[in-house]
C-alpha cells in the first residue's frame, strides 16, 4: 500500500493539504507542480490498496486517470472547486466538489475538518482572491485587523510562488514549499521566523514593481488586458497581479497575457462584483480552464491573441 498527496502548487492546494495533514498526519509521496500543472493524477501508477488524496485540480481534467486508479483497486479522496463535469459513482471514490464562486478547496477541507485548522483556510482564501470569503472565515477566530492582514500577505506570497512556465521560474518547488510550511501549525510563526517567507515577499514586491511600469494593451470601464513580456518575472507575477487589479477595480474583468515561445500564457479574473464567466471564457480555448471567478489558458497560440481579446471583451461587456 502506498499513499499519495496530489495537490495544486498554489496557496489553495498547499493550504488544503496542510490542513489535512495537521489533523490527519501521515507520510505520503507528494505530487505537485506549478499552478498550471493540473494533470497530476496521471503521474501516479496506482495499485490495489493505494490511497490517493487529490486537492485543488479539476476532476474533469483528471477524470481518466482517477477512473484508472479506481479500476486498479486504489481509493481516491477528492476535494476541489473547479469545473468537474459529471462525477461517476464508483466504489473507492469520495468526492467533495463545490464550484460556487465564493468557495476554494481549502474552505471545503475546512468544512470537512469542522474548522479544526481554519486559520490556514483563511490564508488560502486570501491567496485565491476570495477576500470576502476569507474575512468571513476569519471572523470567528477573533483576530486583530493586523493579524488578518498578515494572513492575507502570506496567502498572496504562497500563491505567487505557484506561477511560472515551469518550476524553474519559481523561487521554490511547490513540494519544497509545502515541506517548509508543514512544521508550522501557526501561520504567524511561519511569517515571523521562516526565511522562505521573506524571500517570497521580497520577490513578489520586486516583480509587482516591474509590472506597474506596463501600460494596458486595452482597457475600458468593463475590462482591461495587460500584455507582459517574455521573462521569468512576468510569468511569476501574472496571478498576483491579476488578483490585485481585480480588487483595485472590482467592476472590471482583467486578463494578464504573458508572452512565451510561440504564444501566450493567460490569467483571467472575472469582476469581483460579478465573479462569473472566467472558466467559460477560458474553456473556449484548447488549453483553458478554471473556475467561475478565475481562469487561465496554458498556451494561447500567437495568432489567437486578437481572437482572445475579442472574446474577453464580449464575455464581460455587460459586467
Amino acid at each position: 500500500m502506498a499513499f499519495y498527496d496530489i495537490f495544486n502548487g498554489d496557496a489553495d492546494g498547499i493550504c488544503a493539504l496542510h490542513q489535512l495533514r495537521l489533523s490527519e498526519p501521515r507520510t505520503a509521496e507528494l505530487v505537485t507542480g506549478t499552478k498550471r500543472e493540473i494533470r497530476l493524477v496521471e503521474r501516479v501508477a496506482a495499485q490495489s490498496g493505494d490511497e490517493l488524496t487529490v486537492l485543488d485540480v479539476s476532476f474533469d481534467t483528471n477524470r481518466a486517470a482517477v477512473v484508472a486508479a479506481l479500476q486498479a483497486g486504489a481509493r481516491v479522496r477528492y476535494f476541489d472547486h473547479h469545473f468537474a463535469g459529471d462525477i461517476p459513482s464508483l466504489a473507492g471514490l469520495t468526492a467533495d466538489i463545490d464550484t460556487a464562486p465564493d468557495v476554494c478547496t481549502s474552505l471545503l477541507v475546512d468544512r470537512f475538518l469542522g474548522g479544526a485548522q481554519r486559520v490556514w483556510a483563511v490564508v488560502a482564501a486570501f491567496g485565491d482572491n476570495l477576500d470576502a470569503a476569507a474575512a468571513n472565515a476569519a471572523a470567528p477566530l477573533g483576530l486583530t485587523h493586523q493579524a488578518v492582514m498578515q494572513l492575507q500577505a502570506l496567502g498572496e506570497c504562497l500563491n505567487y510562488n505557484a506561477y511560472g512556465e515551469s518550476v524553474e521560474d519559481l523561487y521554490y518547488h511547490p513540494a519544497d514549499l509545502y515541506r517548509a510550511l508543514a512544521p508550522y501549525a501557526d501561520p504567524f510563526r511561519f511569517v515571523a521566523g521562516e526565511p522562505v517567507y521573506e524571500v517570497l515577499r521580497e520577490g513578489m514586491n520586486d516583480d509587482l514593481f516591474r509590472a506597474d511600469e506596463i501600460e494596458p494593451y486595452l482597457a475600458d470601464d468593463t475590462h482591461a488586458l495587460l500584455l507582459l513580456p517574455e521573462a521569468a518575472w512576468s510569468r511569476r507575477v501574472g496571478g498576483v497581479l491579476a488578483n490585485r487589479l481585480a480588487h483595485q477595480h472590482p467592476e472590471r474583468a482583467h486578463a494578464i497575457v504573458t508572452a512565451k515561445p510561440g504564444g501566450f500564457l493567460v490569467s483571467v479574473r472575472a469582476p469581483v462584483e460579478h465573479p462569473r464567466g472566467a472558466d467559460m471564457l477560458c474553456r473556449r480555448f484548447e488549453t483553458g480552464g478554471g473556475r467561475a471567478g478565475a481562469g487561465g489558458i496554458n498556451h494561447l497560440p500567437a495568432d489567437e491573441l486578437e481572437r482572445f481579446a475579442r472574446a474577453f471583451a464580449q464575455a464581460f461587456a455587460d459586467a
